[in-house]
């Protein structure tokens, strides 16, 4: 056979060949982006209605906060036609929601304190010291955010009361401590672990002892963690209702704001005042929206810095 034949006939079966591999590859890039984009449309969609079911309860409460309630269950979707702000001057003294409120505050603020506290000295040791059972101390911790809460009610409630901190605002606040810790160690723990070593060696060198590296150097360093932990610590702590119904349940003025508001939600059905329950409900949801629309930049940089660093 002639070679000049050989490479005649050969030549096109080979050319196909090379020329379909840029083209396949072409049309499975084309592929993953119609794929991204679809799951990008479906995200959107979903967070739309995800957005619209959280938004419009909240609106609807604003909103009957300033009716009165024939307005309220005979035009519930419609705007107020004043802005009716005695409501919230009888739910903040009537219904006492200004005690209820300053004591979720002192509760809330010194809860939170000892969470991020002790959380936080307890996640950078367990995060940066090696010893014996660190990893079986770190796991106990984390354990405890598969435990639910009202399964330890009843113990709790004998525990506190033992210790002779029932009906107290200080049985409370330990209490929150500790059902706070397992969160805020698991987060803090994974954030210290990201935090340059080189730093803490340095300081180490220049004389620094280990508390005082600690709140010197690395506390400062995890400012954007213990900011995002802080604010989630605070809200859970001020939604939080089962277990101060549990521990302030025979003092009445110690209640905090959400069993105050449970208490108005149950008058109202005698006494008609579904309008001031309203407006106990906004004084109890705007503190909380403000504080996430001031700090929400501050809890998106400490919830991804620790994957940037």
């Amino acid at each position: 056979m002639n070679p000049q034949t050989i490479v005649k006939s050969s030549a096109p079966v080979g050319a196909p060949g090379r020329a379909a591999g840029p083209a396949g590859h072409r049309r499975s890039r084309s592929n993953r982006r119609a794929e991204v984009r679809l799951f990008s449309r479906l995200g959107h969609v979903a967070l739309a209605v995800w957005a619209v079911i959280v938004i419009v309860p909240i609106l609807w409460t604003f909103l009957a906060a300033f009716k009165n309630t024939t307005e309220i269950f005979s035009s519930p979707w419609t705007l107020p036609a004043e802005l009716r702000w005695e409501n919230f001057g009888r739910a903040w003294t009537k219904a006492n929601v200004g005690r209820y409120f300053l004591n979720s505050v002192i509760v809330v603020g010194f809860g939170t304190f000892g969470t991020m506290l002790l959380g936080s000295m307890a996640a950078y040791v367990l995060a940066r010291y090696k010893f014996w059972g660190n990893r079986f101390i770190y796991y106990l911790f984390v354990s405890g955010l598969a435990f639910p809460v009202f399964l330890a009610l009843v113990p709790l409630f004998f525990v506190v009361k033992n210790l002779g901190l029932l009906d107290t605002h200080t049985g409370v606040v330990l209490v929150y401590i500790a059902y706070s810790l397992p969160f805020t160690i698991f987060f803090l723990a994974a954030f210290f672990k990201t935090l340059p070593s080189s730093v803490a060696e340095a300081g180490m060198i220049d004389g620094c002892s280990h508390t005082r590296l600690f709140f010197r150097v690395m506390l400062p360093m995890a400012k954007p963690g213990l900011i995002s932990v802080a604010i989630f610590n605070i809200i859970g702590q001020w939604a939080q209702y089962q277990l101060p119904l549990v521990l302030l349940s025979n003092a009445k003025e110690k209640w905090v704001l959400t069993q105050g508001i449970a208490d108005i939600s149950v008058n109202a059905g005698y006494e008609a005042d579904w309008s001031g329950l309203f407006a106990a409900l906004t004084i109890a949801i705007l503190p909380m929206i403000i504080v996430y629309a001031v700090f929400q930049r501050q809890i998106q940089s400490g919830l991804t810095s620790g994957a940037v660093k």
